[in-house]
């Protein structure tokens, strides 16, 4: 198995200290796992999109439009 150096801040190592029964490192492994996972189902549905960059960036902006506005409605209330 191959090795690899982790850096973290020396708060967030406190904390990580203060749960020495915790196996951090399998926790970084199944976390690096879920993540490759999510990596490759996303690229696996956009390689069957007939989508354009310009699609994609379209509905982008129509998104964050969207977002930014209810985000204003919610916290005008």
């Amino acid at each position: 198995m191959a090795n690899i150096t982790l850096s973290v801040p020396e708060e967030l190592m406190k904390k990580m200290k203060l749960f020495r029964e915790i196996r951090w490192s399998e926790v970084a492994r199944r976390s690096i796992e879920e993540r490759i996972a999510d990596l490759e189902t996303m690229n696996k549905i956009a390689s069957k999109s007939k989508l354009t960059k310009e699609d994609v960036e379209e509905i982008g902006k129509r998104i964050k439009s969207r977002m930014t506005k209810t985000f204003y409605e919610h916290d005008s209330n």
